[in-house]
């Protein structure tokens, strides 16, 4: 899909824009019951966009209800397979027609570059709501192997009320890996997402309506966490909770989880991932153009960022002087110019966050590409060598383009500093032998490694963590209906006998 269109076209569609600020809820747009908003606020420029509802548990409640009330109706979950993929492929088309729109919409509001939203965000959500559309008339359920006397049917039934929380990197695309497979399932969902973009969800949610999907069963709640997400998590008719962001954040849902009905949760939290490169790979040129995209992508604000670099001394320096040269390549600015790589971090709040790693580097730590920063929350990317395994660049998630470079000797010191941490969400192996490799990529213990590349899989593979960087199931592929489904059995006894009395 070529979408990209001039920085002049970009500019008017923005100044055109229409932004949807109120709940979208039961099918209607709708302030917050206490009439209270907050600003979403343009982080490259600090100018606000909008005043978006700040809703509270008054307007959880009353999603809760609608949708609840769909699901028991039958309105969603019990229409035919079919016309439940017909509605989600028209949500589809729906995006892809307006797909200008909501690239400048995600633009403004998170600071990520329009070029990644135009080419990878947005036609990653289209497929996503595809993918999972055309899987709904092909998933089959079971038969068990019980004999001549009985038949056991297992089979899938959608949870229920779902909420999906969502994160700020990937407003878009994480809505979709949510709510395709949660929808395709026959569930009725609650959005709540994050404060700082809210405004592509309740577009979304307004296109799913035109496209067919029955009031009451997507529904989007804006507000802030303690006010919206923590009664979703808490309340007692909410089936299920899916949470992508911060494994601190993570753990509270457990919590309300246990507090409440036990509802179950699925999560996808941090990441420290490492890019192991071994003193045998090849092409350092092509390995450096993935490093730099792995760190430096979305300006480092994504879960899955190889934030660590973990290389073997006979080949540190030369890959370094590659490295930077891409780097050159990585130009940042206005997010909606499409000519510019990166763009502006969230907000001013993550932004100093970020700062204080580069204004308190440990000793022997060293600043050898970028580091530089600008009003408008701009950090450049920035390449530090000299790091040592306990570093804080080495153990906490920063979420921002920093890229922390960890010299190693061997193999195994390579793989046992990749395995130090809390998190295993992704890792990269780059090496010319093969059977080097997939035994490296065999001893890391995440829930992703890529050979030879960056990446995450596709939307057919699953994706989540192992540690602190998941808990609960995957998005992705078929795994991710799983999540969104109960298992029934139901047994059907084909036997004339009477059943056989106790024996006391």
């Amino acid at each position: 899909m070529s979408d990209l269109l001039s920085y002049e076209d970009y500019q008017a569609l923005a100044a055109s824009l229409t932004l949807a600020s109120t709940a979208f809820i039961d099918g209607h747009f709708q302030p917050a019951q206490a009439g209270a908003t907050f600003a979403s606020v343009n982080p490259a420029t600090g100018e606000p966009l909008a005043q978006i509802a700040a809703c509270t548990a008054r307007d959880i409640d009353f999603a809760v209800v609608k949708a609840r009330e769909a699901f028991e109706q039958g309105r969603w979950s019990k229409l035919h397979p079919a016309a439940r993929k017909a509605v989600l492929i028209r949500l589809a088309k729906l995006i892809k027609r307006n797909r200008h729109e909501l690239a400048v919409l995600e633009s403004l509001d998170s600071g990520k570059p329009v070029r990644d939203c135009a080419t990878v965000d947005i036609p990653e959500t289209i497929n996503t709501l595809l993918w999972h559309a055309e899987a709904i008339d092909k998933i089959y359920d079971q038969s068990a192997p019980v004999g001549d006397e009985a038949i056991a049917l297992i089979v899938r039934e959608p949870v229920g009320v779902v909420g999906c929380v969502l994160p700020w990197n990937f407003p878009l695309l994480m809505l979709a890996w949510k709510i395709a497979p949660a929808l395709a399932a026959g569930n009725s969902v609650i959005v709540k997402p994050a404060e700082q973009t809210s405004l592509t969800a309740l577009r979304v949610a307004e296109l799913a309506l035109a496209a067919g999907v029955p009031r009451g069963v997507l529904n989007v709640v804006p507000g802030l966490g303690p006010d919206v997400g923590e009664p979703l998590g808490l309340h007692p008719d909410v089936d299920m909770v899916s949470f992508t962001g911060s494994t601190e954040t993570g753990r509270r849902f457990l919590r309300y989880a246990a507090d409440s009905n036990l509802k179950k949760v699925v999560l996808e939290c941090g990441g420290k991932n490492p890019a192991i490169v071994l003193d045998d790979a090849e092409e350092l040129d092509l390995v450096a153009a993935h490093v730099v995209n792995a760190a430096f992508w979305n300006m480092g604000e994504n879960c899955s960022a190889n934030s660590r670099l973990i290389v073997q001394a006979g080949i540190k320096d030369a890959l370094l002087s590659k490295i930077s040269a891409h780097l050159r390549d990585w130009r940042t600015g206005d997010p909606l110019n499409p000519a510019h790589h990166l763009g502006a971090l969230v907000d001013a709040e993550h932004f100093t966050k970020v700062c204080h790693y580069l204004d308190t580097l440990a000793a022997g730590e060293k600043i050898i590409a970028g580091g530089e920063r600008s009003a408008g929350c701009y950090v450049m990317p920035t390449l530090i060598d000299g790091v040592q395994p306990d570093s804080k660049l080495a153990r906490e998630e920063i979420f921002g383009p920093i890229l922390a470079v960890i010299t190693v000797g061997s193999v195994e010191e390579a793989i046992a500093v990749a395995n130090d941490t809390d998190y295993g969400l992704t890792a990269s192996v780059f090496s010319a032998n093969g059977k080097k490799a997939l035994r490296a990529a065999r001893a890391v213990r995440a829930g992703t490694v890529t050979v030879n590349c960056y990446g995450e899989g596709d939307i057919s593979t699953p994706f989540g963590g192992y540690k602190q960087s998941g808990f609960g199931g995957r998005d992705n592929g078929l795994h991710a209906h799983d999540q969104y489904t109960e298992v029934k059995t139901i047994w059907i006894d084909l036997s004339d006998r009477a059943p056989e009395e106790a024996v006391d």
